[in-house]
């Protein structure tokens, strides 16, 4: 597995545009959020359907191909220097194969934000335009509005990206002891595992420093997600492992035993408890970047900063 391409980091003034691939935004939190944005000194601008809902179904953020417009247009908009996404939910998966990923890939390397569903992207941004992106907090999402740690570790991550190459979460600890060198990629599993077998899906996760989360599984779910991903020989070759939340899992020691069982026969380092995803005060982990994981030590230290 190869780096991949990292976009500028952001500056005073910088215009970034803010989109809504999948789920529906709610139009006070995007106010919050947008007005964060503009506090750090930054130009918003709103994409053109990111309050619209589906006539029929009320759990995406308007029709699949005005969703895929406005990522398209955003991105290939020069004056725009990063896309945020407002939120996640579903829906992302419907609109990925409408977007022009020949005219996104001719704009250039920008930064890319976002976290849960938009997992499907970041595969899309990594395979289809060899770019590193950002999982971390979104716009119009609770723990970006009101958590403090999340903020700051995006907003370091954005302007002083070196400030932050090390990526060490309180709490975190070792479920496989080891030290392991790879690219960074991840996400959420169970989008990992929908990914399995589409046209522009990633083939394997060997070389990688996976970084995985999820929301709302029970443990036999998650024993199906995994035990897919094995069987299909993804995680084949993986240099190592870092478990962000479970939000609204199983409890912890359900979900512990499950990650042992299922990952700790791959005999590579694998820490858990590490501070991404959906808990609270999630960090912004880049992905398609060389690192480091230390399982003891409970860090992931990139090799270079997150963005260029």
């Amino acid at each position: 597995m190869k780096p991949l391409t990292r976009p500028a980091r952001l500056t005073p003034g910088a215009r970034v545009a803010v989109v809504a691939p999948s789920g529906p935004v709610e139009r006070d939190q995007l106010a919050a959020g947008v007005d964060i944005l503009r506090a750090w000194n930054l130009d918003p601008v709103v994409a053109p359907h990111v309050l619209d809902r589906h006539r029929e179904f009320d759990y995406l953020a308007g029709g699949d191909a005005d969703r895929a417009r406005d990522l398209e247009r955003a991105w290939c908009d020069p004056t725009v220097s990063a896309v945020f996404c407002a939120r996640g939910g579903y829906g992302a998966a419907r609109m990925a194969d409408l977007v022009d990923w020949t005219a996104m890939r001719a704009a250039g390397p920008k930064v890319f934000l976002g976290y849960s569903d938009i997992t499907t992207l970041h595969e899309a941004f990594a395979e289809r335009l060899g770019l590193a992106t950002l999982h971390g907090p979104m716009v119009a999402v609770a723990d970006f509005l009101k958590n403090t740690r999340a903020q700051d570790h995006l907003r370091a991550t954005l302007f002083e990206p070196e400030s932050v190459r090390v990526i060490a979460p309180e709490g975190a600890a070792a479920l496989v002891a080891g030290r392991a060198r790879g690219v960074t990629l991840g996400g959420c599993v169970s989008l990992l595992a929908a990914d399995l077998g589409t046209a522009h899906g990633r083939v394997s996760a060997r070389g990688g420093l996976l970084c995985v989360e999820d929301t709302g599984e029970e443990a036999y779910r998650l024993d199906r997600i995994l035990t897919q991903l094995l069987r299909a020989g993804w995680l084949e070759g993986v240099a190592g492992i870092a478990l962000g939340s479970w939000e609204d899992c199983e409890p912890a020691g359900g979900v512990r035993a499950l990650f042992a069982d299922r990952l700790g026969g791959l005999g590579v380092p694998i820490v858990e408890d590490f501070g991404f995803g959906h808990c609270e005060g999630a960090l912004t982990v880049p992905f398609g970047l060389p690192a480091e994981l230390d399982a003891e030590a409970g860090t992931l230290t990139l090799e270079v900063p997150a963005l260029a």
